[in-house]
């Protein structure tokens, strides 16, 4: 068996993108390591099909965490048996170059992003300059890259002049069963849910101004599940409007969980502002969650997202932040019944393609090159 380690940055337990990657990777007849590091409040991790590794550091963000972060992976790496190693994002990739080069082992590059134009970077100059660096260094040599959308390939196949393939954030397909009430999850019986989930609640994906529009809703709970770095100011925000009676917390929980929550919305949210290229061409993987949860999608207007809901006719994208126009829309997707019935038919259909299966059969081709 040929043996792939893969490494990530994060705590590895809601990251559904390389879980699904994993999974198929041993299905293949990999052996598979993930690697990522372990935080102070990670959660365990639950059994699952393929090795894991969580790296304990000394630093916990900024420049010097990527350092350390990637020292310590090179240090990993360069001592372990194995024949490919797979990088996710430009925060690893690094690492990971540097001992294929030693080694003169396979390198592939999983993008799940436009990394270098994300809103924590394109404010701080001097910060993204580094990763244009090393994204300028390392890219041009690379001979097995795969992103998440046309719209991310192109800009690096116009840039680099490399193949890049692309496999969507789709999750595996779900029955669609409800196995837990409301009531048990702690979710209100009688109102509407408004629902977001993601472990990257962060700056400028509008979360704020959903917040805001819970003001002028009535009847409905705007229910956020998962982490991120606006989250404190987000309850501070509830705070201060007093809406505690609409807005609804829940920390991140391990992905599994997670699809019985999201089963009881009857709206689901993703409002992420075109303010720099990577939000412009994104594409979450939880527009794919709420499809296999038949819940209808209310999304910004961006191209990635637009084209999927316009597609499948699985909801509604407005043009505007404006916490008012905001609520409109939640409430003319909530009285307009026999749309919404179009919707939940039509979100059947799409949930039938959109999801992991369909992706998979590009990875399989990517990876048969090593397999034998």
């Amino acid at each position: 068996m040929k043996k792939i380690i893969v490494s990530v940055t994060n705590d590895l337990v809601t990251d559904q993108r390389v879980d699904r990657v994993c999974n198929s990777l041993t299905k293949m007849g990999f052996q598979v390591l993930l690697v990522g590091r372990k935080r102070k409040n990670s959660l365990p991790l639950e059994e699952r099909k393929y090795a894991t590794h969580r790296m304990r550091l000394f630093l916990k963000k900024g420049p010097c965490f990527y350092a350390e972060y990637n020292i310590r992976l090179f240090l990993f790496l360069i001592f372990k048996g194995v024949d490919i190693l797979l990088s996710n994002d430009l925060d690893t990739l690094m690492a990971n170059y540097c001992v294929s080069k030693l080694r003169r082992k396979y390198l592939v590059y999983d993008s799940h992003e436009y990394y270098t134009e994300t809103p924590e970077l394109v404010n701080r100059k001097a910060v993204q300059n580094i990763w244009k660096r090393i994204e300028q260094w390392i890219f041009p040599k690379l001979k097995h890259v795969y992103t998440v959308n046309e719209s991310i390939a192109d800009l690096f196949r116009d840039k680099y002049k490399v193949k890049v393939d692309v496999i969507r954030n789709m999750p595996f397909k779900k029955e669609y069963i409800i196995t837990k009430s409301r009531a048990e999850l702690g979710l209100p019986a009688e109102k509407n849910i408004i629902l977001l989930q993601g472990a990257g609640i962060n700056i400028q994906r509008g979360t704020e101004e959903m917040v805001e529009a819970m003001k002028y809703i009535d009847g409905a709970v705007f229910v956020i599940i998962g982490g991120g770095d606006v989250l404190d100011l987000l309850k501070q925000q509830v705070k201060a409007m007093k809406l505690e009676d609409k807005v609804m917390f829940i920390p991140k929980m391990p992905f599994g969980e997670l699809y019985q929550y999201t089963v009881h919305a009857d709206i689901a949210v993703t409002l992420d502002k075109d303010t720099n290229i990577n939000y412009r061409y994104s594409l979450p993987n939880k527009i794919f969650d709420y499809v296999q949860a038949r819940v209808p999608v209310l999304s910004s207007n961006l191209v990635e997202i637009r084209k999927v809901i316009e597609e499948y006719q699985i909801g509604k994208v407005i043009c505007t932040h404006d916490p008012e126009e905001i609520a409109r829309a939640v409430d003319s997707m909530l009285k307009d019944k026999a749309q919404y019935e179009v919707w939940k038919e039509n979100l059947s259909f799409a949930a039938e393609e959109l999801c992991w299966e369909s992706e998979e059969e590009i990875l399989t081709q990517i990876y048969s090159a090593f397999a034998g």
